[in-house]
């Protein structure tokens, strides 16, 4: 955690100050599971804040240790969405508290590539692009509705948690959803979206080199073509408007989340 904070400290000029300047925060320290962290603290566009600790995102909890849980009950954390896979989830099962609700969100995780396939897809090129477009689009809905419905009815006592294997894509959208149905800018959303890049690193270190190895590339391609960037939020929330009109509109259709709904949100996650 220490060295962590070292390292955002020493590329925090580099990087949006809405994201990293409260890193310490944020980022909750677990011992067992990698970029989990409090959606809370953002300054919308009307000139609240998000609340903090009410929702919070992470990698893989299938490793928290006995003090992870009980950070996490200290924080009231007995809801989770997770979405990945079927087998996905079945390799890794989350370890929860007792008495937790969990639901499974698989909607697309099952057709996604293994490492393998997406280390070729890496090589070819685009594969995030791809990932973050049109192609992904129908399973948006399924996936994601569940989440939003539950943040409409969560108790104000409660807090909730979502998350993938890594943290960073499905939940990264989540985020990107949440955060602008409560009003927050698309500039301070792409700095909490790329913001995975540095609390991910020593994943994203393993995974790369495994990628370079394995398909001979050298570690810059695999970085400029892995690493989030906030061009491919640009072209997620364009896929959408550009099928539905609105990111507003697709929150009405797909997700049960109209004018009302929008107002409840933000009623209940900003002050």
């Amino acid at each position: 955690m220490k060295q962590l904070i070292i390292i955002i400290a020493i590329i925090f000029p580099f990087l949006s100050q809405a994201q990293l300047a409260d890193s310490t925060k944020r980022l909750v320290p677990m011992q067992g599971a990698l970029n989990f962290r409090d959606a809370g603290g953002y300054t919308t566009q009307d000139g609240k804040r998000v609340v903090w600790g009410k929702v919070f995102r992470s990698a893989d909890i299938s490793k928290l240790t006995d003090a992870d849980l009980q950070l996490m009950a200290g924080k009231h954390i007995y809801t989770v969405f997770d979405f990945r896979g079927v087998k996905e989830s079945a390799a890794a099962p989350d370890r929860l508290l007792p008495g937790t609700q969990y639901t499974l969100c698989s909607a697309g995780s099952d057709s996604m590539p293994d490492m393998k396939q997406i280390a070729m897809l890496v090589k070819q090129g685009g594969f995030l692009e791809a990932f973050y477009g049109t192609k992904s689009l129908p399973y948006y809905g399924d996936r994601y509705k569940p989440l939003f419905q539950k943040l409409l009815t969560l108790p104000d006592t409660a807090a909730i948690l979502y998350h993938c294997t890594g943290g960073r894509d499905r939940t990264g959208m989540a985020s990107a959803l949440f955060l602008y149905a409560l009003g927050v800018p698309e500039a301070t959303i792409e700095a909490d979206f790329t913001a995975s890049n540095i609390y991910l690193q020593p994943m994203h270190a393993r995974m790369y080199q495994g990628m370079s190895q394995g398909m001979g590339l050298d570690m810059a391609t695999v970085k400029k073509e892995m690493d989030l960037r906030p061009e491919l939020l640009h072209i997620f929330f364009g896929a959408i408007r550009n099928k539905y009109g609105s990111i507003e509109k697709f929150m009405e259709q797909e997700l049960g989340v109209g004018k009302k709904e929008l107002a409840l949100l933000k009623k209940k996650y900003t002050m």
